[in-house]
């Protein structure tokens, strides 16, 4: 029995012992580990010792820019005249197509002539009576003054005989202007065509009752070569480009300043054209001015009523920046904002005033200088007061 209690002690103390050495290995373990820990801690850079991060930047410079700007709009006739009956009676006839072109003078209706042809007979023939007459009374006045000289007649027959002949002189005046109006009513039954211009669908067919004072017109002539466009601009924009022209910041366009149109369906017209007047009043309900622009229109592409949009060429600023439209930003009251890089590579927040776009690019009126470097590429990744690297934005590519 006690040789196997010695046995057990011995056991148990070999057990301990096991237990103490795989400790002590364990131990050794962790401290390798740390050590190496704490030896790639030393050799690692501190978050200050990184590198600043790169943006690309664009160095602004002044530049000539013609400034422009796009209305909405509406096109017009040049010309537009209805076509009316200046006599009544029946149309006897229509002399024209429908949307061709006609000229001015041309015969489009023949209203029955005869009731005025019969009118027109009648009065020259009161004027060939009158003129008899005349002949008549100017003979016997004549005779009467040499008689009144001998004293063959009285004084008061030769008066009477001169006034007869005024009287007569008067009436033949009288009847030719009857026989005048005749001619002109005559000539009014054939209804012309006021201007040159495409007509249009006629409201009348042969047969048709028409009036001197019908308040229906008979056709409608446009001429659309040339042709007005008419766009709506604000009063605050006219106002600003006059008081800049006025300061010398743009030169004005001279000669009437050019206009190009775009179709509604996004083509463009093909041949530029000239804006011609500004209204002189205001529209109290949209504070706009109207503009008219003139453009040829040889082939009839532009007819009345079209949407169009033209982009009108308010003249040349001589010395203006342009800022890149992805460098500007707003802040959060709305203002845009750009970011610059200083000579210390520093950023610096920029609060702009830009006044319209030219192509991509702001105009920048003021908050931006010539020679600074906006970044464009990388803006989301600093903050202002950051340092950093920048680099021109086309060599990023």
């Amino acid at each position: 029995m006690r040789r196997l209690a010695d046995t057990a002690r011995r056991a148990s103390a070999q057990a301990r012992a096991d237990r103490t050495r795989r400790a002590k290995r364990v131990l050794r373990r962790a401290g390798c580990l740390t050590l190496v820990a704490l030896l790639c801690g030393c050799g690692a850079r501190s978050p200050a010792e990184r590198p600043p991060p790169t943006v690309g930047v664009v160095t602004l410079e002044p530049q000539a820019v013609t400034l422009t700007t796009e209305l909405p709009g509406r096109t017009n006739p040049y010309e537009i005249a209805d076509v009316r009956p200046q006599v009544g009676g029946i149309i006897k006839a229509r002399l024209f197509d429908e949307g061709a072109i006609v000229h001015a003078g041309q015969v489009l209706y023949q209203i029955e002539p005869a009731p005025f042809q019969a009118a027109y007979d009648q009065a020259t023939a009161q004027v060939a009576n009158a003129e008899a007459n005349l002949v008549t009374t100017r003979l016997k006045a004549q005779r009467y003054a040499d008689l009144v000289k001998i004293h063959a007649v009285s004084s008061q027959d030769a008066d009477d005989a001169e006034a007869a002949f005024k009287q007569a002189e008067a009436t033949v005046q009288q009847d030719r202007a009857a026989a005048e109006a005749a001619r002109i009513n005559l000539d009014f039954t054939r209804v012309t065509a006021p201007i040159t211009g495409r007509i249009g669908i006629s409201t009348v067919t042969k047969g048709a009752l028409v009036s001197a004072s019908q308040a229906t017109a008979l056709d409608t002539i446009q001429r659309l070569d040339p042709i007005y466009v008419d766009v709506t601009q604000s009063v605050a924009q006219v106002v600003a480009l006059r008081r800049q022209i006025a300061q010398g910041r743009v030169s004005g366009a001279s000669g009437g300043a050019e206009a190009h149109l775009t179709l509604d369906d996004g083509a463009p017209y093909p041949l530029a054209g000239r804006l011609q007047v500004t209204d002189v009043t205001v529209d109290q309900t949209t504070d706009a001015v109207t503009l008219r622009a003139v453009f040829p229109n040889p082939s009839a592409v532009l007819l009345p009523g079209m949407f169009v949009r033209a982009t009108i060429v308010e003249g040349v600023a001589p010395n203006v920046l342009l800022a890149p439209q992805q460098a500007v930003g707003h802040d959060q009251k709305g203002e845009p904002t750009a970011l610059v890089v200083d000579a210390q590579g520093v950023v610096e927040q920029r609060v702009l005033q830009v006044a319209q776009t030219v192509g991509d690019k702001w105009l920048v009126t003021s908050g931006l200088n010539a020679g600074d470097r906006v970044i464009v590429e990388g803006a989301q990744a600093v903050q202002p007061g950051a340092h950093v690297r920048a680099i021109p934005a086309d060599n990023l590519h």
